[in-house]
């Protein structure tokens, strides 16, 4: 799994109703208090602050790493996404993965 750092971006995970923002928005992280976590800013398209919110790293995933200035590929948001999981759920996934691949 990806490691957050300062100034990546990530996509959330859960839905935030209280700062208006759900699942799927992205935000900075712009602080990082322990190994688990973060404070994320959230803005609109003229820049403007419209949330800051203190997140553990299992409410996000990790989409562009400022350490690597690159976007992560589909199959590490996959990888950690999969990994907050509990076992139930990661049977689910592999058995949708199956059925997706026998359409293939």
């Amino acid at each position: 799994m990806i490691k957050p750092e300062l100034l990546d971006i990530v996509e959330i995970l859960v839905n935030l109703p209280d700062h208006k923002q759900f699942v799927g928005d992205q935000g900075t992280i712009v602080e990082c208090y322990d190994d688990d976590n973060f404070e994320v800013e959230f803005v609109n398209e003229s820049g403007e602050t419209t949330a800051l919110c203190a997140l553990s790293s299992k409410q996000f995933i990790v989409v562009w790493q400022i350490s690597t200035k690159q976007w992560v590929t589909p199959t590490d948001k996959i990888a950690a996404i999969f990994s907050n999981l509990s076992d139930t759920k990661r049977q689910e996934v592999l058995d949708f993965a199956r059925f997706i691949y026998q359409r293939a």
